[in-house]
């Protein structure tokens, strides 16, 4: 199929002016990208579908699938309750022991949106990276302080500490760190060569510098809650992981992943929410007989987006090397892109 280059152009100009953007669509198969910029501001390099960017709380969409993973190979069930893998004093306040793990991944647990202290702690890098002060040891502990005021499932609260623990739960109950188990179970078996945790050496050509109102920032990292934003990835990258959710079955898709792939993309009715739904990990809606699903990520210095949508078998990934601003349009018109190929509208 033909894809014309002004709709991704109108993503791109939704950018910040200097910034730089690698956007990339996939529709019925046909692949198409369009880079702009440099990876920083200096010239160093100019930007690729190979080039790295922080995906932020895309990263979400990786952590749902390991627990997809985790749960069909009868590791852990969606329906365990995880407080039967937390020390007592490491339980949330209120209704806590009832949290499960689904309830993590579709932000239905009722846990706050970060973990209590992470904001005193943080304050002072608030405009460079307010989680880098906030390490592993300190999650329980701030878990334990956390207070869950409503039954988990009953209410719809976006929420790092619960996605960011999600992640700690699986990894400890295999044994080893997030960064390895994803490897191990998603990227490995995927191909995505150009995904994972670990923060660049600066400058590395490789990688996207990240910049917010003109200004660099340093490389994001997130040491106690990886699972909620740690991950950086390509545009071609991205377009291969979210085509490998358009059909599960495809005989090219890693038979360990099949069961996973169909289950994050199984749509879950959000707690007195009419118009929203949610696979798992993703956000989904239904316009004019199309599902999309899809998510977007921000650093201080790089904002992304991803979404699909398996009727039309289309796919789209957005990453800019700038942080959000108030004036920001990059992410709506990212979506409004996946919408538009999706209908018809923007081939």
């Amino acid at each position: 199929m033909n894809i014309r280059d002004q709709p991704l152009k109108a993503v791109a100009a939704a950018a910040e002016p200097r910034a730089a953007v690698a956007v990339a669509v996939s529709v019925t198969g046909a692949y198409r990208t369009l880079c702009r910029g440099g990876i920083d501001r200096k010239g160093t390099a100019s930007v690729t579908d190979r080039t790295r960017f922080e995906v932020g709380s895309v990263t979400k969409t990786f952590t749902a699938l390991l627990l997809a993973d985790t749960a069909a190979r009868g590791e852990v069930s969606l329906s365990g309750r995880i407080a039967e893998r937390l020390p007592y004093a490491a339980l949330p306040r209120g209704h806590g022991r009832a949290i499960t793990y689904e309830h993590l991944a579709t932000h239905t647990s009722g846990l706050p949106r970060l973990p209590p202290g992470l904001l005193l702690k943080g304050l002072p890098s608030w405009f460079a990276n307010p989680y880098r002060s906030f390490t592993p040891d300190m999650l329980l502990p701030a878990l334990g302080r956390a207070v869950v005021h409503h039954p988990p499932g009953t209410l719809t609260r976006y929420s790092n500490l619960g996605v960011g623990l999600l992640g700690r739960l699986l990894a400890d109950g295999a044994g080893t760190d997030y960064g390895s188990m994803l490897r191990t179970r998603v990227l490995d078996p995927l191909e995505l060569k150009d995904t994972g945790t670990a923060a660049p050496a600066d400058p590395d050509p490789d990688y996207a510098v990240g910049y917010w109102h003109g200004r660099r920032r340093p490389p994001w990292v997130i040491p106690a809650l990886p699972g909620a934003g740690a991950i950086r990835s390509s545009a071609r990258d991205l377009i291969r992981f979210l085509r490998a959710h358009l059909d599960p079955e495809d005989r090219d898709i890693p038979g360990a992943l099949r069961r996973p792939l169909a289950e994050v993309v199984r749509i879950r009715e959000l707690p007195a929410q009419d118009d929203e739904k949610s696979g798992l990990g993703w956000s989904a809606r239904t316009v004019a007989g199309a599902t999309l699903y899809f998510h977007s990520g921000a650093t201080r210095g790089c904002t992304a987006f991803v979404g699909l949508s398996p009727e039309r078998e289309v796919c789209v990934a957005a990453l800019t090397n700038s942080g959000v601003t108030l004036r920001s349009g990059f992410i709506q018109s990212a979506y409004l892109l996946l919408r538009g190929l999706a209908l018809g509208e923007a081939k």
